[in-house]
């Protein structure tokens, strides 16, 4: 099946990046979005450079806008105004990020357009929740998650991800909340106000994406430390150098850890009675990360990659971002492609690029471009 979601009109009010990595996906899955911008230079991250494209794009924006239409709109203009009303009653779902009170000083708030549309599901994505003014960046995020505290080398500063990954959780979460609640659509069945009102936060987002963490947390009753490379739960399962290049090993059960030693030549380890159970090469974890660091430094990577595969021992190479591009359909333009039942039809577009189309047609738009 490709393109699920044709004939769903998303209404993309987001800007920067959870929100709009929300509506992006929800575009790859055949959904008709109109990304609604500033006319004073729009979402922020166009500017978000360098680098920038040939075009003048920011590499940042280009990465969470793909298959949308743009209009520029002055949300103080009247006409403006009653052409965000008309979008929106004709729109499946509307997705926001707007500072609490800025759409409703507008008459342009949720309360509102879900009380005169029943079909409408609104999603509002905040940095802290509803009823929090604060602003809602990753970094602050990611640091009060608790992320930081249990990120970089221990006994090392505290460190945030490598990527906005609260942000990115933050969207793919509402994309879940959507489809559950588009899925729950019901002719004939009108669903309360509150129901469609979807509210998803950066800080819970990221707090839930803890899992495991959080859980040994929970039951210890311990705040959980930085571990660097290594993991709290299971050994071995961290990186190691061999002769040329960097690789990990990543031992989840006893069956591989036993397969694990013999590739990498430490026989008595594998006959090891005390190693057997993780449990048991958790107590020596030192013992045995220092034995397994010291043989995989005499061979290159490939070697020991193709050691370790052929035994079942999950492993792999630390590659550099473009190596790791080069496995997968990507453009500089569109971005890491999306897997079926995903497309992409329409590159991400200039500032007000479709504002006359939509303005005369609205979203009888998309089916003139």
């Amino acid at each position: 099946m490709t393109e699920p979601l044709r004939g769903i009109r998303i209404l993309d009010l987001s800007r920067v990046l959870a929100g709009p990595l929300a509506t992006m996906t929800l575009g790859d899955l055949g959904a008709d979005v109109i990304k609604v911008e500033r006319p004073d230079g729009g979402d922020e991250t166009r500017g978000w450079g360098p680098p920038f494209d040939e075009r003048g794009e920011a590499a940042y924006y280009l990465a969470t806008n793909r298959n949308k239409l743009s209009i520029a709109m002055d949300f103080a203009r009247e006409e403006d105004q009653q052409l965000v009303r008309r979008l929106v009653g004709e729109a499946d779902v509307v997705v926001e990020n707007f500072r609490q009170g800025s759409l409703e000083r507008r008459g342009l708030g949720p309360a509102a357009m879900l009380a005169v549309h029943p079909r409408l599901t609104w999603c509002t994505i905040t940095g802290f929740g509803l009823a929090s003014h604060r602003p809602g960046y990753d970094y602050v995020v990611q640091a009060e998650s608790g992320w930081m505290a249990i990120t970089g080398e221990p006994g090392g500063a505290p460190m945030k991800h490598g990527i906005a990954l609260a942000d990115v959780i933050a969207g793919k979460d509402a994309v879940i909340a959507i489809l559950a609640s588009l899925a729950g659509r019901r002719e004939g069945v009108t669903r309360p106000p509150k129901e469609r009102h979807l509210a998803i936060s950066l800080s819970h987002s990221a707090t839930a994406a803890l899992v495991n963490v959080a859980q040994n947390a929970l039951v210890t009753g311990a705040g959980s430390r930085r571990w660097g490379n290594e993991h709290p739960n299971l050994v071995p399962y961290t990186l190691f150098e061999a002769a040329d290049r960097a690789i990990v090993i990543a031992v989840g059960s006893d069956a591989q850890w036993t397969a694990c030693a013999k590739a990498l030549g430490l026989d008595a380890m594998a006959a090891d009675a005390t190693l057997a159970t993780n449990a048991g090469r958790v107590t020596a974890r030192e013992r045995v990360t220092t034995a397994i660091t010291a043989a995989v430094r005499a061979r290159p990577a490939a070697e020991w990659i193709g050691l370790l595969d052929a035994a079942g021992v999950p492993c792999g190479v630390v590659r550099p971002v473009l190596e790791a591009l080069a496995d997968h359909e990507a453009s500089p333009l569109t971005g890491v492609h999306p897997l079926a039942p995903a497309t992409v039809r329409r590159p991400p577009p200039r500032l007000d690029e479709h504002g006359a189309l939509i303005r005369a047609k609205g979203w009888s738009a998309f089916s003139s471009t």
